[in-house]
């Protein structure tokens, strides 16, 4: 792939972003050795290998899901600036 100007204009373009002169020399320079690194991974041999889904073989050890109840209604209503029974009241936020 060539890196020209027009494509660095159209990255700095879709980044929203203004390079001067220099600074576009620079990225392209930067930008072509990144992509023939990539190019050199074409050369290697993939024909057996599987594509890798997971990083390790380890598995998710789960816990048991168990509710416990460490609040009570009560409890949790007692440092509510408003309340209304079993509710925090809170402000209006929705008009009609």
């Amino acid at each position: 792939m060539d890196i020209n100007n027009e494509t660095i204009d159209r990255l700095a373009e879709l980044a929203k972003l203004e390079f001067t002169d220099a600074e576009k020399d620079s990225l392209k320079k930067d930008m072509s050795s990144i992509i023939s690194y990539f190019e050199k991974l074409n050369e290697v041999n993939t024909d057996n290998v599987e594509p890798l889904i997971f990083m390790t073989d380890d598995v998710n050890r789960l816990r048991e899901d168990v509710v416990i109840q460490n609040t009570s209604k009560q409890e949790a209503l007692l440092n509510a600036p408003s309340k209304d029974s079993d509710y925090f009241r809170v402000p209006k936020v929705l008009d009609k």
